[in-house]
């Protein structure tokens, strides 16, 4: 990327800009459960996102979640995520975005549910 020209750096349809390429490491790392090199990523990811990029930046908060997930703490990855979703327009809550978050409370052991934390979790999903 530092080769590139700045014209060449932007993300448009026609380049593959370095913000993107972490927003997907961020997600590859977190599935393969390498959760530091996803933090690195998700950092990355996020320092290269505008304020305003809302769906990317909840991309990232969740993969972060599904990290505390992976790394043992089902709880600590449930309260960002329900703090996540909450904060988003009821129309960002759908699609891909749900589709993390489901994939991350399915991927809890039934035993915790009850939990509270998983329990809002599984509340704002069926919102």
């Amino acid at each position: 990327m530092d080769r590139l020209p700045e014209g060449k750096r932007s993300d448009t349809w026609l380049t593959y800009g370095e913000q993107k390429h972490h927003v997907h490491l961020s997600h590859a790392f977190t599935t393969l459960g390498e959760t530091r090199l996803a933090h690195v990523s998700q950092e990355r990811a996020l320092e290269l996102s505008a304020p305003t990029s809302t769906m990317t930046r909840t991309l990232l908060n969740i993969d972060a979640a599904a990290c505390a997930h992976h790394d043992g703490d089902s709880e600590e990855a449930c309260r960002p995520t329900v703090s996540a979703l909450t904060a988003l327009p009821d129309g960002y809550r759908a699609g891909l975005v749900r589709r993390r978050a489901l994939d991350l409370y399915e991927a809890i052991p039934t035993e915790h549910h009850r939990e509270r934390a998983v329990r809002e979790l599984r509340n704002v999903l069926a919102a």
